[in-house]
């Protein structure tokens, strides 16, 4: 039997210094009332873009049509997951990949080390070629990860990497951190929040090793 190791969590911490995509409503977290105001407690509000820090795209977010994300399938975001190591790679697709043996799991998290300060944006990143979606589908992955903010380039009107992986079935997850996890397979909890209507969601992500 498989011995659990402990969770490591690999989520952006959400703090009032955290990059946004240029352009998109900045992360901001204050306190509405105070204990002393009320007597009893301190309340906060929140302000972001669903896309600030670790986060899901829902298809919706890049298709008119597409789900949103409280019609997602949550097991998409629970389970198997393989690390793998692609760093100094500036475009990752087919021809990056098909050295790995992704051992039968359905989710894939790319360790590129192209966003290493979450406080600022990157000027340049690595991104996800357009034949990657027919190659992870052949491959049985329904979940790609990546720690950058995207799968496409900052200034992509295309999105090509998006729509390759949505016509093969393929669901997205970004920026997560994966700097210092080892490459291998873990189980990984990346759960959005219930947002009706969204095309993406903030998420929790853990991992924790299936490895002996």
């Amino acid at each position: 039997m498989k011995k659990l190791t402990q969770w490591i969590d690999i989520t952006q911490p959400l703090s009032n210094s955290i990059a946004e995509w240029p352009g998109d409503t900045p992360f901001n977290y204050e306190l509405t009332f105070t204990k002393e105001q009320t007597g009893s407690v301190n309340i906060g509000q929140v302000s972001m873009s669903v896309h600030t820090g670790t986060h899901i795209d829902s298809p919706f977010h890049y298709d008119n049509d597409g789900k949103r994300v409280h019609e997602l399938d949550l097991s998409l975001y629970i389970g198997p997951a393989m690390i793998v190591d692609v760093t100094g790679h500036a475009e990752i697709g087919r021809a990056e990949l098909e050295g790995f043996d992704f051992k039968d799991v359905e989710r894939l998290l790319l360790k590129t080390g192209g966003h290493p300060d979450p406080n600022t944006f990157p000027e340049d990143y690595p991104v996800l070629k357009a034949d990657i979606g027919p190659f992870l589908k052949e491959r049985g992955i329904r979940l790609i990860g990546v720690d950058v903010p995207s799968v496409d380039s900052v200034d992509s009107k295309t999105m090509d990497a998006h729509h390759s992986l949505y016509d093969n079935g393929v669901n997205i997850l970004e920026n997560t951190v994966l700097s210092n996890v080892t490459p291998g397979v873990y189980e990984l909890i990346a759960l959005p929040l219930a947002l009706e209507g969204s095309d993406g969601s903030p998420v929790r992500a853990v991992l924790r090793s299936l490895e002996r």
